[in-house]
């Protein structure tokens, strides 16, 4: 017996038997909207607000005593919320620091690890990882003097949607030295066996290294235990802190031993930082990949939103994560897959190979269907060229909205109002 069925009703018995229910009153909802996108841009809590606020509370009343003084201060700021965050990744508390971009984050371990000698002259990558690690890799090449067209090994897909694990291990040849992939692919939502390509990728002595901008904070990691290299992820989707929150990165401890390719001064061991030594001397963990000042704004509202976190426990999060995605997709299956709505499921039916986001595809009118949706107060987002990426989020998403977002998307098509919109997708989408 399906433990799902197509009525409201069932919906409403999901909610009410849902041990994470309680939280969704820590977070601003939009007024009248139903929100879908948290996977782009999460939410904001009432604790990552107060977080924030707290923060410069410090700053108006301390001044610059807050770097010793705040609450929590602000010279250890960093390394306190990654210990904080290792819990979420399965890695030991110094293994991760919050610090910078994503981007700069990779181009910092990039240059960490990436030392082309001999043969070994490639870096690995797939051609459906998010645009902005291609462009870094690429730079990263070049500065070494390299040519992409020839030193990036693009693993390539299959159906357009998703990378075989077995066609990434083929790709690890001996001149292959760094291999940089995402834990979830951002259009499909496929999550990638991470501890089986770490250790295919050891056994041929490569480096590996993972984009977890779509998994930390949905679905639960294990780095020490794998032995993977390093890793790198934002905390503005999943994580709730904000547009602009600064990243995190994590390095395993069994490389502590290697500088970090960039230096900056906040990299420094703490106990020696102010003594303005010309030598860089590197903090002894994963703070050695820091480099400039903490920002502080941009990091203190992931302190409050990791209290939730902590709360509510990342397997927790997972196991509802895994059930909502998947009563999203039975209703697709039960009403949006035949005539005349035509949608499919681009995401892996598999709770093993599967994120936290469903990709709904529709061949011909995704972007104006994703347009009324939005017009409705739905707000998913699109993808080029035809997926709809919806993210019930385990936090703040009821099952009672997901069974509302199918029911608007069907009287879109019933209605045939997605034809009042233009073909062309926005700015920013």
């Amino acid at each position: 017996m399906n433990k799902f069925n197509i009525a409201k009703e069932c919906s409403l018995l999901l909610d009410s038997n849902d041990p994470l229910k309680h939280f969704r009153d820590r977070f601003y909802i939009p007024n009248g909207k139903i929100y879908m996108d948290g996977n782009s841009l999460g939410l904001l809590s009432r604790d990552a607000e107060e977080s924030l606020l707290s923060a410069l509370r410090d700053f108006r009343e301390l001044g610059i005593d807050g770097w010793m003084d705040g609450e929590p201060a602000w010279f250890t700021f960093a390394e306190e919320l990654g210990a904080k965050q290792a819990y979420l990744v399965g890695a030991q508390e110094d293994e991760v620091i919050v610090h910078s971009s994503n981007t700069v984050n990779l181009h910092n371990l990039v240059c960490t690890f990436f030392k082309p000698k001999g043969c070994r002259t490639k870096i690995l990558m797939d051609e459906l990882n998010f645009p902005s690690d291609r462009y870094a890799i690429d730079s990263q090449l070049l500065l070494h003097g390299l040519d992409p067209a020839k030193h990036a090994v693009v693993v390539k897909s299959r159906d357009g949607k998703t990378i075989e694990e077995d066609d990434v291990v083929e790709a690890m040849t001996d001149d292959v030295a760094l291999a940089v992939l995402p834990s979830v692919l951002y259009r499909s939502g496929q999550l990638l066996d991470i501890e089986y390509l770490t250790a295919e990728a050891h056994k041929r002595g490569i480096i590996i290294g993972f984009d977890c901008c779509h998994s930390v904070g949905a679905v639960p990691h294990s780095f020490s235990e794998w032995g993977t290299d390093f890793a790198f992820w934002c905390n503005y989707k999943y994580l709730n802190s904000g547009p602009g929150a600064t990243a995190s990165l994590y390095v395993n401890r069994k490389h502590f031993d290697k500088a970090p390719g960039l230096w900056g001064w906040w990299g420094y061991n703490k106990s020696k930082q102010f003594d303005m030594d010309p030598d860089f001397r590197p903090a002894p963990d994963a703070g050695a990949w820091q480099i400039g000042t903490v920002h502080l704004f941009s990091t203190a509202p992931i302190h409050g939103s990791m209290k939730i976190f902590t709360e509510a426990g990342i397997d927790n999060i997972r196991k509802k994560s895994l059930n909502q995605t998947e009563y999203l997709m039975f209703l697709i299956d039960n009403l949006l897959t035949g005539e005349p709505y035509n949608f499919k499921i681009g995401t892996p039916r598999d709770p093993s190979r599967r994120g936290g986001h469903v990709a709904l595809e529709h061949d011909s009118e995704a972007i104006r269907i994703n347009s009324a949706l939005k017009k409705r107060g739905v707000v998913p987002d699109f993808r080029f060229p035809n997926v709809i990426r919806l993210a019930p989020i385990a936090l703040y998403t009821s099952y009672h909205e997901i069974w509302q977002v199918v029911q608007h998307i069907k009287e879109i098509i019933d209605s045939r109002e997605y034809e009042a919109f233009p073909k062309e997708r926005g700015t920013v989408s």
